[in-house]
């Protein structure tokens, strides 16, 4: 039995959180909300983020960061926008005697500076004085199959080898199988570029455009995916694996991606502010296309399929415009990478 904290009561992090709670760890889940921690505490289910799941009753629930304070290794499972903030409120209450293990199992960039989260954990940890050992954990995961024990395979990436895999061996379960990785750019940007990519796919499948149009997103998406990675300094492996191709294909094909299904309501003529306002739920990649595309254009990397989601989401380009414009690009050799 480990003792681990989970930052975040949205459905990933309840899911990961009542997952290792009842393989036996002893698990703490914070959320910001005092308001919706006492109403899982009473209800014992995440009604409005994971209704169909209970939370066992091993499961401790806070919303004081400083009941986390004394567990060395913690889950940060929050919007990328609002990672920085809890990561630097829970560094600040913790000892600076104690190295804290964090995992980021976030799949975002933070838009403002384009930090990856393991690069805003490194400067908050500067900042608080304190030391932190980052991790990210990413991979093909719906919150909802984890938490009924569907079995997952997932990544989980430090620049550390041997942290990566004293955590593939502590997190890993029958139904939750961790590989390990030192590629922690390449976990990160392939976990934030497929929610991208997804949108698209969601859009070719809200059009009605068939498979070969579906499939055709998903090769030269992940095209994309893999420039960006590799000029940023990821490896072409981790971007064909788990946390790349892996996590690409279902969350373009699955019907629980909150991502796809933005794509598919653009489709059916929704504007962007109305399909967020439908719904609790955050699709990262509606904010990640914009910290995507600003850093590919910073390294002078082609990213056709992002950049029309962009036009798309913010300046209300028509989505069957996009495929005409993205079909009558100049033609090139597929070798061309």
């Amino acid at each position: 039995m480990t003792r681990l904290g989970v930052l975040g009561t949205g459905s990933w992090g309840t899911a990961l959180a009542v997952h290792w709670a009842e393989a036996g760890h002893d698990v703490t889940l914070w959320g910001r909300s005092a308001e919706l921690v006492r109403s899982l505490e009473d209800a014992r289910v995440n009604a409005r983020y994971l209704p169909d799941v209970a939370i066992p009753p091993g499961l401790r629930l806070t919303s004081e960061l400083a009941d986390l304070a004394e567990i060395d290794t913690v889950i940060v499972v929050v919007p990328s926008h609002g990672f920085r903030e809890v990561v630097r409120s829970y560094l600040q209450g913790v000892p600076r005697s104690r190295a804290k293990v964090l995992v980021s199992a976030t799949k975002g960039i933070e838009n403002d500076t384009l930090a990856r989260m393991s690069e805003v954990t490194f400067e908050e940890a500067v900042a608080a004085d304190r030391e932190a050992r980052f991790a990210v954990l990413s991979g093909p995961s719906f919150a909802l199959e984890l938490a009924a024990g569907t079995p997952t395979l997932a990544v989980v990436a430090a620049d550390d080898g041997d942290l990566a895999a004293e955590l593939r061996e502590t997190l890993s379960t029958r139904s939750f199988r961790l590989y390990s990785s030192t590629d922690v750019v390449g976990v990160e940007l392939g976990g934030t570029s497929k929610n991208v990519v997804a949108i698209a796919a969601g859009i070719v499948t809200g059009l009605g455009l068939g498979s070969n149009t579906l499939a055709a997103v998903l090769t030269r998406g992940l095209h994309e995916i893999t420039r960006l990675g590799l000029a940023c300094g990821g490896q072409t492996r981790t971007l064909a694996g788990l946390a790349g191709m892996g996590d690409l294909v279902l969350t373009c094909t699955g019907a629980l991606s909150r991502n796809r299904h933005v794509g598919m309501e653009l489709a059916a003529g929704k504007t962007l502010e109305e399909i967020s306002a439908a719904t609790p739920m955050i699709a990262e990649g509606v904010r990640s296309s914009l910290a995507v595309a600003r850093i590919a254009e910073r390294r002078g990397v082609e990213m056709p399929i992002t950049e029309e989601v962009v036009r798309i989401l913010y300046h209300g380009k028509s989505p069957r415009q996009t495929v005409h414009d993205l079909m009558t690009r100049d033609l090139r050799s597929e070798a061309e990478l």
